[in-house]
């Protein structure tokens, strides 16, 4: 333990500071890093590298290579710069290189060195030329900030979400600002400089001028600050050799440091971790590396090359041409168990099981030792806690034995602690393998979440080790593999030196069914990347036609679109089809695409009925469909014309149609509809009222109604009207009128066709039994007991039915004889009932 702790370097007496290689780098570099720009993203991210800008003695043809390695050294690209004169590099949240330029253009690359985008800052910045930028991330994503040669500043809080911000001039700066930097507070980015001894905060709408509390005396410039990585302190280096220490509002001061120092240093960052004991800043020179905080001494390495900082959540990545190492506070479970004398529960039960393993009854003294003190349980979480912030992974090893080990003493102890750190470490061990180079710490992996450690992963299209992750975690296909697969095809889709026909199916041998695959998005980046017949193919895979129409529709495969929709059965896609091809095609192509499909063409004509009845007459005419036509003509005459004139000619055309489909009945059916028509004009003309768009039964009551008897049977034999329905036509009529004088003269004009109950039935009706008695006599035998029967006389309804020895007319009448009045009938009709039975 004595050796474990050897390269401990405490701050304080609070606080120990630690540093050890993460890789030795073997990336072959030409140049020192002071001679290149250098940007290394977070969280173990890549390190970009733009050689030789503005090389001075170098030959105007040289033009500067931008190369990208992973956090171990390994190349992951290389290009040739030949956009313009490059200020600045800084890596998004996303993981893409933002190269920022002389103009204020802002060009983003992947990881791969592929090309993605790219914006511009603004006018203002391409007049006066950027002299430094800054990338910074936030909340809300990743920012630029910019100073101009005007000395004026400008930002975008979220590149994703472009909005330039031009902040407030400061009063009376000739000159650029001796540092700066971004600042978030209250979820908005400002801008803090320093202009001499004076420093100020740029906001949306002001400057202020701000001042540290507790700032030693004498100051009158600062050379370096430096915001951590939470954005909640700010440290400040002053010409005097003091390092201020505050929070990011300058309104608390946690200390100062003298490092006795006055030469500007090249870089300094916050070197801290969430609940840290003691922050710290780390300050780099040339040749020297200083650690300092609220103590009187700091801790000091010599430089032995040309080193780059890069801060971190838990503290500094510190990389130079031949070694990646990782400077950070010593977590407190590490402190307790291996402190030189420590006797916390953690560090005697790592003693207890080595003495184990060597067989030793010691093991016994130090696990009754941890017992009697009831602490076992902490032990036993500490051990797990500490093997998390290890590197390596041998010591990783033995701290979860012993933590196991003191499981097993422990009847109640949750397992679930231990196996999560288990897989964790599996999976942190797994990419900080050199080949990957992602050094992630346990804190870092926690706060990046597994989830985009996938997505950095894929990023660097390291699929393989992504699913076996993904398999060994656990995690549900749609979150884990399947996206992985999907991520993977996608990046297939793109290697053109592949036929289309084997990368399809390629990609379908490895996804399958596999749920959670989208085909359709896969083939949306195979047309993407100009490889329509590859997208065609992998749409043959995709089982929701959805999601294939929208595609085919939009590489202006339409009438593939048109198939595939059919074969859905869905008709909203179909319509959606039909509607792009009725916008595509010149209209006699769209009409014999129709033709070929019966499905889109009925449907169609649905939506014509409805939306567009030229095009469905258009439709008919093209297809010869004269029956249909005649029924369009016939809709279209009382549905779009009022003038007369123009219903009879619609409906003559319609007749025509009917006449070439060989429909007779329906020829002459619409040819009496157009005499009635011009006839009910003419009436509406001689007499008024309203005639017109009544039906010929209508027109003839009409006509009785006004007492034009004579008109009414002149249209009766015109329109050859049955006697039998005219009688009933007349008979109703005049019924309704109340004019029984002419309805007796009616029915004694000739013998009734219609026999002479209806004229019964019709005047009982309208409640008149005096007229209905009339009638009622004239009234056939066959009908005569129904006619007495419905004029009330019931005893002579009665001598009928005996008369006609009838029992159907005998029991109608007894079901119509009540109480007393009619007992002698109702006895009367028995007795003749008993006689014909005796008979």
């Amino acid at each position: 333990m004595d050796c474990y702790t050897a390269n401990w370097n405490p701050l304080g007496d609070s606080a120990f500071y630690r540093k050890y290689e993460l890789y030795s780098m073997d990336w072959d570099l030409k140049e020192e890093l002071r001679d290149c720009l250098v940007a290394a993203a977070p969280y173990g991210g890549p390190i970009a590298l733009l050689r030789n800008p503005g090389r001075k003695e170098k030959p105007a043809s040289a033009r500067p290579v931008l190369e990208i390695y992973s956090a171990s050294g390994v190349p992951l690209a290389s290009l040739l710069w030949k956009s313009g004169p490059m200020v600045s590099l800084g890596w998004s949240a996303e993981e893409e290189l933002l190269c920022v330029q002389e103009d204020g253009v802002v060009l983003v690359y992947g990881l791969h060195g592929d090309f993605r985008r790219h914006f511009s800052m603004g006018n203002e910045v391409l007049q006066n030329r950027v002299l430094d930028a800054r990338i910074f991330h936030t909340e809300f994503g990743s920012g630029v900030a910019i100073l101009t040669g005007a000395h004026r500043f400008t930002l975008s809080a979220n590149v994703g979400d472009l909005k330039l911000r031009r902040m407030p001039e400061v009063p009376g700066l000739q000159s650029a600002p001796s540092c700066w930097t971004t600042v978030c507070q209250d979820r908005v980015a400002h801008i803090l400089l320093a202009v001499g001894p004076d420093l100020y905060l740029l906001d949306h709408a002001a400057c202020s001028a701000v001042i540290p509390p507790g700032l030693a005396p004498g100051v009158s410039s600062f050379l370096q600050m430096a915001v951590s990585f939470t954005y909640r302190h700010l440290a400040l280096f002053t010409d005097t050799g003091y390092i201020w220490m505050g929070t990011a509002s300058l309104k608390e001061k946690l200390c100062e440091f003298n490092c006795n120092i006055r030469a500007p240093p090249k870089q300094m960052v916050w070197c801290s971790r969430p609940r840290s004991k003691e922050r710290a800043v780390v300050v780099a020179w040339e040749r020297r590396l200083m650690v300092v905080g609220d103590t009187p001494e700091g801790i000091q390495f010599v430089l032995d090359e040309d080193s780059y900082l890069v801060p971190e959540l838990d503290g500094v990545r510190i990389f130079s041409r031949s070694t990646h190492e990782f400077l950070h506070e010593v977590p407190v479970a590490s402190e307790e168990i291996f402190k030189i004398a420590s006797m916390a529960p953690g560090a005697l039960l790592l003693e207890a099981q080595k003495e184990y393993e060597k067989e030793s009854q010691k093991a016994d003294e130090y696990l009754r030792e941890i017992q009697e003190l009831g602490q076992l349980p902490q032990a036993v979480q500490q051990c797990i806690e500490a093997a998390g912030h290890e590197h390596w992974p041998d010591m990783q090893k033995s701290l979860l034995r012993a933590a196991s080990f003191g499981k097993c003493f422990l009847d109640r102890f949750p397992p679930d602690s231990f196996v999560r750190m288990c897989q964790d470490l599996r999976v942190l061990n797994a990419i900080r393998d050199y080949h990957i180079g992602i050094p992630l710490t346990y804190s870092q992996y926690k706060q990046l979440t597994i989830q985009v450690l996938l997505d950095r992963l894929v990023l660097r299209r390291l699929y393989p080790l992504a699913i076996q992750i993904c398999e060994y975690l656990r995690l549900p296909e749609v979150q884990g593999v399947s996206r992985i697969l999907a991520h993977w095809a996608c990046y297939k889709v793109q290697q053109k030196d592949v036929s289309d026909e084997d990368v399809a199916r390629a990609i379908n041998q490895k996804l399958g069914d596999t749920p959670g695959v989208s085909y359709s998005d896969i083939a949306a980046r195979a047309y993407g990347c100009g490889r329509t017949e590859l997208a065609i193919k992998l749409l043959e895979y995709e089982p929701r036609s959805g999601e294939q129409v929208p595609l085919l529709l939009k590489m202006k495969r339409s009438k593939l679109a048109l198939s595939k929709a059919i074969e859905s059965g869905d008709t909203d896609l179909v319509f959606t089809v039909l509607l792009h091809l009725k916008n595509e095609l010149n209209r006699g192509d769209f009409f014999m695409t129709l033709r070929n499909q019966p499905m889109a063409l009925s449907l169609y004509r649905q939506f014509c009925k409805h939306q567009e009845l030229e095009t469905l007459k258009d439709l008919y005419n093209q297809d010869d469909n004269h029956q249909e036509l005649g029924s369009f003509h016939i809709r279209a005459s009382y549905a779009a014309e009022e003038r007369i004139e123009g219903r009879v000619a619609a409906l003559q055309m319609a007749a025509d149609a009917f006449y070439k489909a060989k429909n007779e009945f329906a020829a002459k059916a619409t040819e009496d509809q157009m005499r009635l028509l011009r006839l009910q004009r003419r009436l509406e003309d001689e007499l008024g009222g309203r005639f017109l768009d009544l039906s010929l039964h209508d027109t003839v009551t009409t006509l009785i109604l006004s007492g034009q008897n004579k008109r009414a049977e002149q249209l009766a034999r015109d329109f050859r009207i049955p006697d039998k329905r005219l009688w009933w036509l007349k008979l109703t009529a005049l019924a309704d009128l109340e004019d029984w004088e002419e309805l007796e003269k009616f029915s004694k004009s000739k013998k009734s066709p219609i026999g002479y109950l209806p004229f019964v039935e019709i005047c009982m009706k309208q409640h008149n039994k005096y007229e209905a008695k009339k009638y009622a006599s004239r009234v056939g035998p066959e009908q005569k007991v129904k006619a007495l029967l419905l004029v009330g006389d019931v005893a002579q309804a009665a001598d009928v039915a005996i008369e006609h020895r009838n029992e159907a007319e005998m029991s109608l009448v007894l079901s119509h004889c009540t109480g007393a009045t009619d007992g002698a009938t109702a006895d009367k009709i028995q007795r003749a009932r008993a006689q014909a039975q005796k008979k």
